[in-house]
Protein backbone atom coordinates (compact mmCIF):
# COMPACT_ATOMS: atom_id res chain seq x y z
CA UNK A 1 0.00 0.00 0.00
CA UNK A 2 2.85 2.35 0.85
CA UNK A 3 4.58 1.62 -2.44
CA UNK A 4 1.38 2.41 -4.36
CA UNK A 5 0.98 5.74 -2.58
CA UNK A 6 4.62 6.62 -3.27
CA UNK A 7 4.11 5.83 -6.95
CA UNK A 8 0.98 7.97 -7.07
CA UNK A 9 2.88 10.85 -5.44
CA UNK A 10 5.63 10.52 -8.03
CA UNK A 11 3.04 10.67 -10.82
CA UNK A 12 1.16 13.66 -9.42
CA UNK A 13 0.43 16.50 -11.85
CA UNK A 14 2.73 19.08 -10.15
CA UNK A 15 5.61 16.58 -10.19
CA UNK A 16 5.09 15.80 -13.86
CA UNK A 17 4.80 19.47 -14.82
CA UNK A 18 7.96 20.25 -12.85
CA UNK A 19 9.84 17.46 -14.61
CA UNK A 20 8.48 18.73 -17.92
CA UNK A 21 9.76 22.26 -17.23
CA UNK A 22 13.16 21.10 -15.96
CA UNK A 23 13.73 18.91 -19.02
CA UNK A 24 12.99 21.78 -21.38
CA UNK A 25 15.12 24.13 -19.31
CA UNK A 26 18.02 21.73 -19.92
CA UNK A 27 17.20 21.67 -23.63
CA UNK A 28 17.04 25.45 -23.72
CA UNK A 29 20.48 25.72 -22.16
CA UNK A 30 21.87 23.23 -24.67
CA UNK A 31 20.40 25.19 -27.58
CA UNK A 32 21.66 28.44 -26.09
CA UNK A 33 25.18 27.01 -25.97
CA UNK A 34 24.91 25.82 -29.58
CA UNK A 35 23.69 29.29 -30.57
CA UNK A 36 26.59 30.90 -28.72
CA UNK A 37 29.10 28.56 -30.36
CA UNK A 38 27.60 28.78 -33.87
CA UNK A 39 25.88 32.19 -34.14
CA UNK A 40 25.35 31.78 -37.90
CA UNK A 41 23.19 28.67 -37.35
CA UNK A 42 19.88 30.54 -37.45
CA UNK A 43 17.63 27.56 -36.68
CA UNK A 44 19.17 27.36 -33.19
CA UNK A 45 17.75 30.80 -32.35
CA UNK A 46 14.20 29.59 -32.83
CA UNK A 47 14.76 26.23 -31.15
CA UNK A 48 16.30 28.00 -28.15
CA UNK A 49 13.27 30.28 -27.92
CA UNK A 50 10.95 27.30 -28.33
CA UNK A 51 12.49 25.42 -25.39
CA UNK A 52 12.36 28.44 -23.07
CA UNK A 53 8.77 29.17 -24.15
CA UNK A 54 7.81 25.68 -22.97
CA UNK A 55 9.55 26.37 -19.64
CA UNK A 56 7.60 29.62 -19.28
CA UNK A 57 4.33 27.94 -20.26
CA UNK A 58 4.82 25.03 -17.85
CA UNK A 59 5.78 27.38 -14.99
CA UNK A 60 2.78 29.65 -15.52
CA UNK A 61 0.41 26.74 -16.08
CA UNK A 62 1.37 25.19 -12.74
CA UNK A 63 -0.02 28.29 -11.02
CA UNK A 64 -3.48 27.10 -12.01
CA UNK A 65 -2.99 24.13 -9.70
CA UNK A 66 -1.90 26.38 -6.83
CA UNK A 67 -4.42 29.20 -7.27
CA UNK A 68 -7.37 27.22 -8.57
CA UNK A 69 -7.80 29.84 -11.32
CA UNK A 70 -7.88 28.99 -15.00
CA UNK A 71 -6.21 32.24 -16.04
CA UNK A 72 -2.67 30.85 -15.69
CA UNK A 73 -3.78 27.86 -17.76
CA UNK A 74 -4.73 30.19 -20.63
CA UNK A 75 -1.36 31.95 -20.46
CA UNK A 76 0.56 28.69 -20.16
CA UNK A 77 -1.29 27.01 -23.03
CA UNK A 78 -0.72 30.05 -25.23
CA UNK A 79 3.00 30.08 -24.42
CA UNK A 80 3.37 26.39 -25.23
CA UNK A 81 1.49 26.92 -28.50
CA UNK A 82 3.93 29.73 -29.33
CA UNK A 83 6.82 27.36 -28.62
CA UNK A 84 5.48 24.98 -31.27
CA UNK A 85 5.36 27.86 -33.76
CA UNK A 86 8.96 28.79 -32.91
CA UNK A 87 10.01 25.18 -33.46
CA UNK A 88 8.31 25.27 -36.86
CA UNK A 89 10.14 28.50 -37.74
CA UNK A 90 13.42 26.86 -36.75
CA UNK A 91 12.70 23.97 -39.10
CA UNK A 92 11.97 26.42 -41.91
CA UNK A 93 15.27 28.23 -41.34
CA UNK A 94 17.10 24.89 -41.24
CA UNK A 95 15.80 24.20 -44.75
CA UNK A 96 16.60 27.78 -45.83
CA UNK A 97 12.95 28.70 -46.27
CA UNK A 98 11.54 32.09 -45.20
CA UNK A 99 9.92 32.30 -41.79
CA UNK A 100 6.56 33.92 -41.15
CA UNK A 101 5.98 35.66 -37.84
CA UNK A 102 2.48 36.46 -39.07
CA UNK A 103 1.55 32.78 -39.24
CA UNK A 104 3.06 32.13 -35.80
CA UNK A 105 1.25 35.05 -34.20
CA UNK A 106 -1.99 34.05 -35.93
CA UNK A 107 -1.85 30.51 -34.53
CA UNK A 108 -0.78 31.72 -31.09
CA UNK A 109 -3.33 34.54 -30.89
CA UNK A 110 -6.16 32.29 -32.10
CA UNK A 111 -5.29 29.76 -29.41
CA UNK A 112 -5.08 32.42 -26.69
CA UNK A 113 -8.39 34.01 -27.71
CA UNK A 114 -10.12 30.65 -27.99
CA UNK A 115 -8.93 29.51 -24.56
CA UNK A 116 -9.88 32.87 -23.04
CA UNK A 117 -13.38 32.74 -24.54
CA UNK A 118 -14.07 29.27 -23.15
CA UNK A 119 -12.80 30.31 -19.73
CA UNK A 120 -14.26 33.79 -19.18
CA UNK A 121 -17.21 34.04 -21.59
CA UNK A 122 -18.41 30.45 -21.71
CA UNK A 123 -16.81 27.91 -19.41
CA UNK A 124 -16.19 24.72 -21.42
CA UNK A 125 -13.37 22.35 -20.56
CA UNK A 126 -14.18 20.33 -23.67
CA UNK A 127 -13.64 23.25 -26.03
CA UNK A 128 -10.45 24.28 -24.22
CA UNK A 129 -9.02 20.81 -24.73
CA UNK A 130 -10.09 20.75 -28.39
CA UNK A 131 -8.63 24.21 -29.14
CA UNK A 132 -5.32 23.50 -27.43
CA UNK A 133 -5.00 20.08 -29.09
CA UNK A 134 -5.77 21.49 -32.55
CA UNK A 135 -3.19 24.25 -32.09
CA UNK A 136 -0.51 21.67 -31.34
CA UNK A 137 -1.63 19.52 -34.27
CA UNK A 138 -1.41 22.45 -36.71
CA UNK A 139 2.19 23.37 -35.87
CA UNK A 140 3.27 19.72 -35.86
CA UNK A 141 1.51 18.98 -39.16
CA UNK A 142 3.07 22.03 -40.87
CA UNK A 143 6.52 20.76 -39.90
CA UNK A 144 6.06 17.34 -41.51
CA UNK A 145 6.43 18.49 -45.13
CA UNK A 146 9.81 20.05 -44.44
CA UNK A 147 11.07 17.27 -42.17
CA UNK A 148 10.36 14.72 -44.89
CA UNK A 149 12.04 16.79 -47.63
CA UNK A 150 15.14 15.16 -49.11
CA UNK A 151 18.30 17.25 -49.31
CA UNK A 152 21.11 16.10 -51.59
CA UNK A 153 19.14 12.97 -52.33
CA UNK A 154 18.54 11.91 -48.74
CA UNK A 155 16.38 12.73 -45.73
CA UNK A 156 18.33 13.79 -42.66
CA UNK A 157 18.30 11.04 -39.99
CA UNK A 158 17.37 13.57 -37.29
CA UNK A 159 14.57 14.90 -39.49
CA UNK A 160 13.19 11.35 -39.88
CA UNK A 161 13.22 10.96 -36.11
CA UNK A 162 11.51 14.32 -35.58
CA UNK A 163 8.92 13.55 -38.28
CA UNK A 164 8.08 10.15 -36.81
CA UNK A 165 7.76 11.68 -33.36
CA UNK A 166 5.54 14.45 -34.72
CA UNK A 167 3.19 11.87 -36.24
CA UNK A 168 2.83 10.08 -32.87
CA UNK A 169 2.26 13.39 -31.04
CA UNK A 170 -0.41 14.39 -33.58
CA UNK A 171 -2.14 11.06 -32.97
CA UNK A 172 -2.08 11.61 -29.19
CA UNK A 173 -3.48 15.15 -29.40
CA UNK A 174 -6.13 13.97 -31.85
CA UNK A 175 -7.06 11.08 -29.54
CA UNK A 176 -7.25 13.50 -26.61
CA UNK A 177 -9.56 15.90 -28.47
CA UNK A 178 -11.81 13.17 -29.90
CA UNK A 179 -11.86 11.34 -26.58
CA UNK A 180 -13.17 14.45 -24.89
CA UNK A 181 -15.70 15.24 -27.63
CA UNK A 182 -17.04 11.75 -28.24
CA UNK A 183 -16.41 9.85 -25.02
CA UNK A 184 -16.42 12.62 -22.45
CA UNK A 185 -13.08 11.48 -21.05
CA UNK A 186 -11.41 14.01 -18.80
CA UNK A 187 -7.85 13.92 -20.12
CA UNK A 188 -7.11 17.12 -18.24
CA UNK A 189 -3.60 18.23 -17.39
CA UNK A 190 -4.83 19.74 -14.12
CA UNK A 191 -6.49 16.77 -12.43
CA UNK A 192 -4.63 13.65 -11.42
CA UNK A 193 -5.59 10.24 -12.78
CA UNK A 194 -3.68 7.36 -14.29
CA UNK A 195 -4.61 8.26 -17.93
CA UNK A 196 -3.62 11.89 -17.46
CA UNK A 197 -0.29 10.95 -15.89
CA UNK A 198 0.51 8.47 -18.63
CA UNK A 199 -0.39 11.04 -21.28
CA UNK A 200 1.78 13.75 -19.71
CA UNK A 201 4.67 11.31 -19.34
CA UNK A 202 4.31 10.19 -22.95
CA UNK A 203 4.11 13.75 -24.30
CA UNK A 204 7.11 14.75 -22.19
CA UNK A 205 9.12 11.85 -23.57
CA UNK A 206 8.03 12.52 -27.16
CA UNK A 207 8.79 16.24 -26.86
CA UNK A 208 12.30 15.41 -25.74
CA UNK A 209 12.71 12.95 -28.62
CA UNK A 210 11.39 15.61 -31.04
CA UNK A 211 14.02 18.07 -29.84
CA UNK A 212 16.66 15.34 -29.94
CA UNK A 213 15.79 14.99 -33.62
CA UNK A 214 16.55 18.71 -34.01
CA UNK A 215 19.88 18.19 -32.27
CA UNK A 216 20.75 15.40 -34.71
CA UNK A 217 19.77 17.69 -37.59
CA UNK A 218 22.04 20.41 -36.20
CA UNK A 219 24.94 17.98 -35.71
CA UNK A 220 24.58 16.71 -39.28
CA UNK A 221 24.48 20.25 -40.70
CA UNK A 222 27.48 21.43 -38.68
CA UNK A 223 29.44 18.30 -39.56
CA UNK A 224 28.76 18.92 -43.25
CA UNK A 225 29.85 22.55 -42.89
CA UNK A 226 33.11 21.45 -41.30
CA UNK A 227 33.62 18.94 -44.13
CA UNK A 228 32.93 21.70 -46.67
CA UNK A 229 35.47 23.96 -44.99
CA UNK A 230 38.05 21.18 -45.23
CA UNK A 231 37.44 21.19 -49.01
CA UNK A 232 37.72 24.97 -49.40
CA UNK A 233 40.65 27.31 -49.96
CA UNK A 234 40.75 29.82 -47.12
CA UNK A 235 41.95 32.77 -49.21
CA UNK A 236 39.80 32.58 -52.33
CA UNK A 237 36.78 30.58 -51.16
CA UNK A 238 37.03 28.14 -54.07
CA UNK A 239 37.89 24.45 -53.81
CA UNK A 240 41.27 23.28 -52.58
CA UNK A 241 43.51 20.44 -53.77
CA UNK A 242 41.63 17.88 -51.67
CA UNK A 243 38.33 18.77 -53.32
CA UNK A 244 39.95 18.79 -56.74
CA UNK A 245 41.35 15.27 -56.34
CA UNK A 246 38.04 14.00 -55.00
CA UNK A 247 36.10 15.52 -57.88
CA UNK A 248 38.61 14.27 -60.45
CA UNK A 249 38.36 10.74 -59.06
CA UNK A 250 34.57 10.91 -59.33
CA UNK A 251 34.67 12.23 -62.89
CA UNK A 252 37.25 9.64 -63.97
CA UNK A 253 35.14 6.85 -62.52
CA UNK A 254 32.01 8.25 -64.20
CA UNK A 255 33.76 8.60 -67.57
CA UNK A 256 35.19 5.09 -67.28
CA UNK A 257 31.63 3.77 -66.96
CA UNK A 258 29.98 5.99 -69.58
CA UNK A 259 32.93 6.74 -71.88
CA UNK A 260 31.81 10.38 -71.85
CA UNK A 261 34.81 12.73 -71.82
CA UNK A 262 35.48 15.65 -69.56
CA UNK A 263 38.21 18.27 -69.61
CA UNK A 264 40.67 19.71 -67.13
CA UNK A 265 42.25 23.16 -67.13
CA UNK A 266 45.47 23.85 -65.22
CA UNK A 267 46.11 27.60 -64.84
CA UNK A 268 49.01 29.65 -63.56
CA UNK A 269 49.16 33.44 -63.14
CA UNK A 270 51.98 34.96 -65.19
CA UNK A 271 54.60 36.91 -63.27
CA UNK A 272 52.95 36.38 -59.91
CA UNK A 273 56.26 36.23 -58.04
CA UNK A 274 57.09 39.70 -59.36
CA UNK A 275 53.74 40.98 -58.07
CA UNK A 276 54.54 39.69 -54.59
CA UNK A 277 58.08 41.05 -54.67
CA UNK A 278 57.06 44.48 -55.97
CA UNK A 279 53.70 45.12 -54.33
CA UNK A 280 53.76 42.80 -51.32
CA UNK A 281 51.92 39.64 -50.38
CA UNK A 282 48.70 41.46 -49.49
CA UNK A 283 48.50 42.76 -53.06
CA UNK A 284 49.29 39.26 -54.33
CA UNK A 285 46.45 37.83 -52.24
CA UNK A 286 44.10 40.47 -53.63
CA UNK A 287 45.13 39.49 -57.17
CA UNK A 288 44.36 35.83 -56.46
CA UNK A 289 40.93 36.73 -55.10
CA UNK A 290 40.21 38.99 -58.06
CA UNK A 291 41.28 36.33 -60.51
CA UNK A 292 38.95 33.72 -59.00
CA UNK A 293 36.03 36.12 -59.32
CA UNK A 294 36.85 36.80 -62.97
CA UNK A 295 37.38 33.13 -63.81
CA UNK A 296 34.10 32.08 -62.21
CA UNK A 297 32.18 34.43 -64.51
CA UNK A 298 33.35 32.36 -67.49
CA UNK A 299 32.56 28.93 -66.06
CA UNK A 300 29.39 26.89 -66.38
CA UNK A 301 27.16 25.72 -63.53
CA UNK A 302 28.67 22.49 -62.24
CA UNK A 303 32.26 23.35 -63.18
CA UNK A 304 34.73 23.21 -60.28
CA UNK A 305 37.38 25.89 -59.79
CA UNK A 306 40.06 24.92 -57.28
CA UNK A 307 43.24 26.54 -56.06
CA UNK A 308 45.95 23.91 -55.81
CA UNK A 309 48.63 26.10 -54.25
CA UNK A 310 50.29 29.49 -54.66
CA UNK A 311 49.07 31.00 -57.95
CA UNK A 312 48.06 27.66 -59.47
CA UNK A 313 44.43 26.80 -60.21
CA UNK A 314 42.55 23.94 -61.83
CA UNK A 315 39.11 23.74 -63.39
CA UNK A 316 37.19 20.49 -63.79
CA UNK A 317 34.79 20.69 -66.75
CA UNK A 318 32.30 17.78 -66.68
CA UNK A 319 30.84 16.54 -69.99
CA UNK A 320 33.25 18.74 -71.92
CA UNK A 321 35.38 17.95 -74.97
CA UNK A 322 38.92 19.19 -75.56
CA UNK A 323 37.64 21.79 -78.02
CA UNK A 324 35.01 23.07 -75.59
CA UNK A 325 37.61 23.17 -72.83
CA UNK A 326 39.88 25.27 -75.07
CA UNK A 327 37.02 27.71 -75.68
CA UNK A 328 36.49 28.11 -71.93
CA UNK A 329 40.23 28.62 -71.46
CA UNK A 330 40.15 31.38 -74.09
CA UNK A 331 37.25 33.06 -72.31
CA UNK A 332 39.17 33.08 -69.02
CA UNK A 333 42.25 34.53 -70.75
CA UNK A 334 40.09 37.13 -72.50
CA UNK A 335 38.41 38.33 -69.33
CA UNK A 336 41.83 38.77 -67.73
CA UNK A 337 43.09 40.68 -70.80
CA UNK A 338 40.05 42.95 -70.81
CA UNK A 339 40.49 43.62 -67.10
CA UNK A 340 44.21 44.34 -67.57
CA UNK A 341 43.45 46.76 -70.41
CA UNK A 342 41.28 48.77 -68.02
CA UNK A 343 43.86 48.98 -65.23
CA UNK A 344 44.87 52.52 -64.23
CA UNK A 345 47.02 54.00 -61.51
CA UNK A 346 48.01 51.43 -58.93
CA UNK A 347 45.84 48.66 -60.41
CA UNK A 348 47.75 45.46 -61.02
CA UNK A 349 47.10 43.73 -64.38
CA UNK A 350 46.61 39.97 -64.25
CA UNK A 351 47.65 37.56 -67.01
CA UNK A 352 47.17 33.81 -67.02
CA UNK A 353 48.46 30.79 -68.93
CA UNK A 354 46.26 27.70 -69.27
CA UNK A 355 46.90 24.06 -70.09
CA UNK A 356 43.96 22.01 -71.39
CA UNK A 357 43.63 18.22 -71.38
CA UNK A 358 40.75 15.81 -71.95
CA UNK A 359 39.99 12.49 -70.30
CA UNK A 360 40.44 9.43 -72.51
CA UNK A 361 40.22 5.69 -72.00
CA UNK A 362 44.00 5.65 -71.46
CA UNK A 363 43.56 7.82 -68.34
CA UNK A 364 40.97 5.46 -66.91
CA UNK A 365 40.30 6.00 -63.22
CA UNK A 366 43.72 7.60 -62.56
CA UNK A 367 43.36 11.39 -62.35
CA UNK A 368 47.13 11.88 -61.92
CA UNK A 369 47.68 11.15 -65.63
CA UNK A 370 45.16 13.81 -66.63
CA UNK A 371 46.72 16.37 -64.27
CA UNK A 372 50.16 15.60 -65.67
CA UNK A 373 48.88 16.04 -69.23
CA UNK A 374 47.32 19.43 -68.45
CA UNK A 375 50.51 20.43 -66.60
CA UNK A 376 52.52 19.51 -69.69
CA UNK A 377 50.25 21.70 -71.82
CA UNK A 378 50.67 24.56 -69.33
CA UNK A 379 54.45 24.21 -69.61
CA UNK A 380 54.21 24.63 -73.38
CA UNK A 381 51.96 27.70 -73.01
CA UNK A 382 54.54 29.27 -70.67
CA UNK A 383 57.40 28.33 -72.97
CA UNK A 384 55.68 29.88 -76.00
CA UNK A 385 55.38 33.30 -74.36
CA UNK A 386 52.67 33.06 -71.66
CA UNK A 387 49.24 34.77 -71.63
CA UNK A 388 47.86 31.97 -73.82
CA UNK A 389 46.57 28.42 -73.65
CA UNK A 390 47.82 25.08 -74.94
CA UNK A 391 45.96 21.82 -75.51
CA UNK A 392 47.16 18.27 -75.02
CA UNK A 393 45.71 15.05 -76.41
CA UNK A 394 46.83 11.87 -74.70
CA UNK A 395 48.51 9.35 -76.96
CA UNK A 396 47.53 5.71 -76.43
CA UNK A 397 49.85 3.79 -74.13
CA UNK A 398 51.91 6.87 -73.28
CA UNK A 399 52.09 8.45 -69.87
CA UNK A 400 52.10 12.26 -70.02
CA UNK A 401 55.76 12.60 -69.03
CA UNK A 402 56.77 10.40 -71.99
CA UNK A 403 54.51 12.09 -74.53
CA UNK A 404 56.33 14.03 -77.25
CA UNK A 405 55.98 17.81 -77.34
CA UNK A 406 54.58 17.85 -80.91
CA UNK A 407 51.35 16.46 -79.47
CA UNK A 408 50.78 19.87 -77.80
CA UNK A 409 49.78 23.06 -79.49
CA UNK A 410 50.11 26.48 -77.91
CA UNK A 411 47.53 29.01 -79.03
CA UNK A 412 47.35 32.77 -78.68
CA UNK A 413 44.53 34.98 -79.73
CA UNK A 414 45.21 38.09 -81.79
Amino acid sequence: MGDERALLAMLSVPTLWTAFGVNFLSLGLIWAYILYSYPSFEAARFWTGSAFSVVAGASVGMLAIVTGSLTPLVAGGTAITFSGCLALMGIRRFYDEPTSWRTSFLITASTGLGLSFFVFAYDSATMRIVIYSLAQIVSLALSLRLLLTAQNGRINAGARLAAGTAVVMIAIFLFRALGRLLLGEEFSFLQFSAPQSIMVLLLMFLSMVWNFGFLLMAMDRLRNEVADLAMMDDLTGVGNRRQLLQRLSEECARSTRSNQPFALLVMDLDGFKAINDTHGHAAGDACLQHFTLMAQTRLRPGDLLARTGGDEFCVVLPACSLHEGALIARRIIDVCRDDAAGCIGHDIPIAVSVGVAQWTREVGALPDRLIAAADHALYVAKKEGRNRHAVYELSPSLVPEEAPLPRLAAQRQA
